[in-house]
C-alpha cells in the first residue's frame, strides 16, 4: 500500500474513533504547518480561506488549478493526511467533479469535501446527480488505489424549501442517498442545535460532521451527541483577519504594539514553518 493510500486509511479511522475528530481548516502552508504542529491528527482546506486569501470569493471563480497547487504545496509540508475543500467540485457533470478530484488527490490530498449547492446559482444541486457526483468519485479512488474519504456536504439546511423542520427533513433524505452512494461522512451545513444535531446523528447512523460556529456545542457535548467529526471551516481565517484588524486599529488609535507583539511567533519559527519536515532519525 502507497503511503498516500495509508493516510487515506488513517484519515477514515479518524472518523471511527472513541472521541471526535477535531479537524482544522487551513488555507495556505504555515497554517496548516501551525496546525500540526500544535498536534491535530490530520488537517483540511477552507475553500473560503483558501480562495479569499489568492483575491478570489468563496466559490468556483478561482481555476482549479489553483487550488490544486495550493493543496500540492500544502500537502509536500505536512505529514499527517490532507483533505482538500472542492466546493461543488467544479463542474456540473460527474466526469468533470472526478476530474477535479483526480487534481486533488494527484496533488497530494486523501479526503475531499463536495457540496450539493451550485454556486452561481445559489441553489441545491439534485440529489440523484449529486449520489452520481459521490459514485464517480467513490470509482475515482479506486482506480487510483487511494481509498478517498468523501464528506458529503448538504446546503439543505439553508436553501431548501419549506420550515425548519421541513428542510431539517430534506438534510436527512438528501444525506441518507449520500452516505448510500459512498460518503464516508455527512456535512448538514448550518446544523448548530443540540436537539437537531441529535435527531441527525440517530438518523443517519454514519459519521456526521459539524462546523465551528456561535452557539455550537461544545466538543464534549458533540462527543455525547454522537458526532464524529468537527470542522474549522473558515473560522480560523475569521480569527486571524480579526487579530490583524484589532491590532491595526490599536496601532492607529492607540500607537501601541501588543497585539502584534504578545503572544507572536518568532521569525525563526515563521521561516521553519516553510521547510521540509526533517526526517525522524532511527
Amino acid at each position: 500500500m502507497s503511503s498516500q493510500a495509508e493516510k487515506a486509511e488513517k484519515f477514515r479511522a479518524l472518523h471511527h474513533g472513541p472521541h471526535p475528530l477535531v479537524l482544522p481548516n487551513a488555507w495556505d502552508v504555515p497554517s496548516a504547518r501551525v496546525f500540526e504542529d500544535a498536534g491535530f491528527p490530520a488537517v483540511a482546506t477552507s475553500s473560503a480561506g483558501l480562495m479569499v486569501s489568492l483575491g478570489y470569493p468563496d466559490g468556483e471563480e478561482i481555476p482549479r488549478r489553483e487550488v490544486a497547487a495550493v493543496v500540492g504545496r500544502i500537502a509536500e509540508r505536512l505529514s499527517i493526511p490532507l483533505s482538500a475543500d472542492v466546493v461543488s467540485g467544479f463542474g456540473r457533470t460527474p466526469r468533470a467533479v472526478a476530474a477535479t478530484v483526480r487534481m486533488m488527490i494527484e496533488a497530494g490530498a486523501v479526503g475531499i469535501n463536495l457540496e450539493d449547492l451550485d454556486t452561481p446559482t445559489g441553489s441545491l444541486h439534485r440529489p440523484a446527480l449529486q449520489v452520481r457526483k459521490i459514485k464517480a468519485v467513490r470509482e475515482l479512488g479506486t482506480a487510483m488505489g487511494i481509498p478517498i474519504v468523501i464528506n458529503a456536504r448538504t446546503d439543505a439546511l439553508r436553501h431548501a424549501p419549506g420550515d425548519e423542520r421541513e428542510r431539517l427533513r430534506e438534510a436527512i433524505r438528501r444525506s441518507t442517498a449520500y452516505r448510500d452512494a459512498g460518503a464516508d461522512c455527512v456535512y448538514p451545513m448550518g446544523l448548530t442545535d443540540a436537539s437537531s444535531i441529535s435527531t441527525f446523528v440517530q438518523a443517519l447512523g454514519c459519521p456526521v460532521n459539524v462546523m465551528v460556529r456561535k452557539g455550537l456545542p461544545t466538543v464534549a457535548e458533540l462527543e455525547a451527541l454522537g458526532v464524529k467529526r468537527v470542522s474549522f471551516g473558515p473560522s480560523a481565517s475569521y480569527a486571524a483577519l480579526g487579530l490583524l484588524k484589532r491590532a491595526g486599529e490599536e496601532i492607529l488609535t492607540r500607537g501601541t504594539y501588543g497585539l502584534l507583539t504578545d503572544g507572536a511567533i518568532t521569525f525563526d519559527e515563521l521561516n521553519r514553518l516553510a521547510q521540509p519536515r526533517t526526517p525522524p532519525t532511527s
